[in-house]
């Protein structure tokens, strides 16, 4: 329970992770396991042995039912606990090494006809070394809404000096093999994170087959007289808890993922109204002033052009003007001059005979001559 409030509240405050980052971490994993030890049975037909034996030296029903005795469990029900060191040499793929403990200790009471007690137990005690090759499931595999990495883990176990069985009756070891003891496969997913700190969630099941050159008859009343073996492997719940050592820098791109764009969440850019309205009218009113302007500008080219082609108009009717008034002058002045050429003449009458005097040489009408008269 405490293991799962402490992952409850991690989880809470998580950051979601599409990939582990650290390249060097350690890490301790609790767990529960259901251990896969059918050779419990020779150990309750041993107390029912010593039961019915409580029973037959009863001399009398009162006795009798002092007698009273404890089964074992029928599962055996244990809290193994591993510790060790995680490498990542690539991306999503991971080397483990490490040790764990496994202990169960099943005990029961007997009672006999004098309601004297009775103590009986066997323990079951394993140490483990094993070697782990852990690789995460591409998201386009398998995902859950709010992200995070599953991952498939498979272990090869080897039993180290302490692996034993020891009972009521007697002890034996183990025996260690070069080639290990067995295999375990699991499935995990991160399911919480905080800074270098990572809760991995997993359930899997092992085989871990020992055996010994003792026999179960040498540790428990009516036992087989064959040598012992027994697997201390079942299923397992498993919470791991990994502390990065040395971690890769943190990606840019957080969303990246390792299938190279596959699956990657779409980045979501909010955009406010407001701020973009605003934006609109800027525009807009610096579009109109701009026109504004431009109009503006054509006004008082288009003004200075008419005003100026007014002034060369007017410049060239005064001009034309003077020159009429100039030709008119001439014409008066002209007129003038012959008229007073004309009254000034003596009238004279030529005789009859007489030819007629030649025409006096006419007036030169030359304006230039004519002003010059005037003048």
């Amino acid at each position: 329970m405490a293991l799962l409030f402490s992952a409850t509240a991690f989880a809470a405050s998580e950051d979601k992770l599409d990939h582990d980052n650290s390249i060097l971490s350690v890490f301790v994993q609790p767990s529960i396991s259901f251990l896969s030890f059918s050779e419990r049975e020779y150990f309750q037909n041993a107390i029912d042995t010593i039961y019915k034996g409580f029973k037959e030296t009863a001399v009398n029903s009162a006795e009798s039912l002092n007698v009273a005795k404890q089964d074992f469990q029928k599962v055996n029900f244990c809290f193994p606990i591993t510790a060790g060191i995680q490498w990542q040499p690539a991306e999503d793929h991971f080397i483990s090494a490490g040790i764990g403990f496994i202990y169960d200790n099943e005990s029961v009471v007997l009672t006999d006809r004098k309601s004297h007690t009775h103590s009986y137990e066997y323990t079951l005690q394993g140490i483990p070394f094993f070697l782990e090759y852990r690789f995460a499931l591409p998201k386009n595999f398998i995902t859950l809404s709010d992200g995070g990495l599953f991952s498939v883990s498979v272990r090869w176990y080897w039993m180290l000096p302490g692996t034993e069985i020891y009972t009521t009756w007697g002890y034996l070891a183990a025996e260690r093999s070069l080639f290990g003891a067995g295999f375990g496969v699991s499935v995990g997913y991160l399911f919480a994170s905080w800074k270098d700190f990572k809760l991995y969630g997993d359930i899997g099941f092992s085989s871990i087959s020992v055996k010994s050159n003792k026999k179960f008859s040498q540790i428990v009343q009516n036992g087989p007289d064959e040598k012992a073996n027994w697997n201390l492997g079942g299923i397992q719940l498993q919470i791991r808890g990994t502390f990065g050592l040395w971690n890769k820098p943190k990606p840019k791109d957080d969303d990246d993922d390792d299938d190279d764009g596959e699956g990657k969440k779409p980045k979501v850019k909010f955009i406010d109204d407001t701020k973009k309205d605003s934006v609109k009218v800027d525009v807009l009113d610096s579009a109109k002033t701009d026109t504004g302007v431009v109009q503006d500008s054509s006004a008082v080219q288009d003004s200075s052009a008419a005003q100026g082609s007014l002034s060369a108009t007017q410049d060239s009717a005064k001009i034309d003007t003077g020159a009429a008034q100039d030709s008119a002058g001439i014409a008066n002045s002209l007129k003038t001059s012959v008229n007073d050429s004309i009254g000034t003449a003596p009238a004279s009458s030529a005789p009859e005979n007489e030819p007629a005097p030649q025409d006096a040489p006419e007036k030169s009408t030359d304006p230039a001559n004519v002003k010059s008269k005037g003048d």
